[in-house]
């Protein structure tokens, strides 16, 4: 009777939409319309709670709203570094004769971390094996870092470009085929696999984590403090540093934690609607696309010259709040978490919706002769 007070006392709201993957995952529930929410906190472990004989003994469970400002303004620094990891990832991965294409690196780390740290949260935390440290930690780490450091609508762009071959590389019809399909192929691949080796990890090495105590009220509430004066800075950095670093990277900094944030609030209003199908992260990816095919064709308008400073914002607006509005960390562990046929749909829906925007918003463009979609100046 015990038992089953000390299960109810830990089952969430969304317990009956909780969909069970094969046993074959890394995680044997994930939570589909609460997998971003931060987890309760002050759990005991299973050998405490073992050792108490009633309830009231067991230490009290703290669950923050996901609006809370302790949570939304964690996203702020998480989502600054899960950019800088991206250009930072591609930037590395660009260079002559590679052998992938750069925006892999970025994809397979996030789903990577974004599988270890959603193992801990389900399994590991539902059996109580280690204590819940800082909750809306979690938060930031799945939603803000994994999902700044994917992008849903940067790998749309790649594939789209690969049917285009705006570089005039010379190559067959047929071939510009297969570079799409490789990148669609293979960017799905290293973000499922990603996805699978962070859960074996964190289950693996999740017992050996530290345990320490949540942080008191006062430094929660400076950490808070923080995160504010973390996104003030990025003014100064786009002012203060050359105008060279602009349009590579300090233009995102002022547009990440928007974009994360719009993307956070979509999946916390819209993924409870249906259980089969992640609404809300569909119609970020689906809304951060098609922004950033706008973008690129307002970029490449030739008899309407851009300023050197608007180009900078358009491009920090492509990598930072496109790219932090999609994401494929978060679409990697939902197609994990889907049953059956409801794995396929989500995919080529999503997918396909993506291509689908960039032929229409780009295709004036393109009639008009203009392949290569972007010729916006940075001097």
């Amino acid at each position: 009777m015990a038992k089953k007070d000390n299960d109810a006392r830990y089952s969430t709201p969304d317990s009956h939409r909780q969909i069970r993957t094969s046993v074959h995952d890394v995680g044997s529930e994930i939570s589909l319309t609460s997998m971003e929410f931060p987890p309760p906190s002050g759990r005991a472990s299973t050998q405490s709670r073992q050792s108490h004989h009633s309830d009231h003994q067991l230490p009290r469970t703290r669950t923050y709203h996901p609006f809370a400002p302790h949570v939304l303004l964690l996203l702020i620094p998480s989502s600054i570094f899960g950019l800088l990891a991206r250009l930072g990832l591609v930037a590395l991965g660009t260079y002559e004769g590679q052998s992938i294409f750069p925006l892999a690196y970025a994809q397979g780390l996030g789903c990577f971390v974004m599988g270890y740290f959603v193992f801990l949260k389900e399994p590991m935390g539902k059996l109580q094996v280690i204590p819940v440290l800082y909750p809306p930690l979690y938060t930031a780490l799945t939603t803000g870092f994994c999902g700044s450091l994917t992008t849903f609508s940067s790998w749309q762009l790649d594939v789209f470009n690969s049917w285009l071959n705006p570089q005039d590389a010379h190559r067959p019809g047929l071939r510009d085929f297969m570079d799409g399909l490789g990148k669609t192929v293979f960017t799905l691949a290293i973000s499922l696999a990603s996805v699978l080796f962070g859960g074996y990890m964190a289950r693996v090495s999740g017992h050996y984590l530290p345990s320490l105590p949540p942080p008191s009220h006062t430094v929660r509430y400076a950490l808070t403090i923080a995160c504010v004066l973390f996104y003030a800075a990025t003014l100064p950095t786009y002012f203060l540093l050359p105008n060279s670093f602009r349009h590579r990277v300090t233009a995102a900094l002022l547009f990440a934690f928007p974009g994360t944030l719009v993307r956070y609030i979509l999946s916390v209003y819209l993924n409870p609607i249906m259980a089969s199908f992640p609404l809300g992260t569909f119609a970020a990816n689906f809304l951060g696309t098609g922004l950033l095919a706008a973008f690129h064709v307002i970029q490449s308008i030739a008899n309407k010259p851009v300023s050197p400073n608007a180009c900078s914002l358009l491009q920090g607006l492509v990598d930072g709040f496109c790219g932090c509005l999609t994401t494929v960390s978060t679409f990697a562990v939902e197609i994990r978490a889907l049953q059956g046929w409801e794995r396929p749909r989500y995919v080529v829906m999503s997918w396909g919706a993506g291509q689908i925007l960039f032929l229409l918003v780009m295709g004036p463009s393109l009639l008009a002769g203009n392949k290569k979609i972007m010729t916006c100046s940075f001097n």
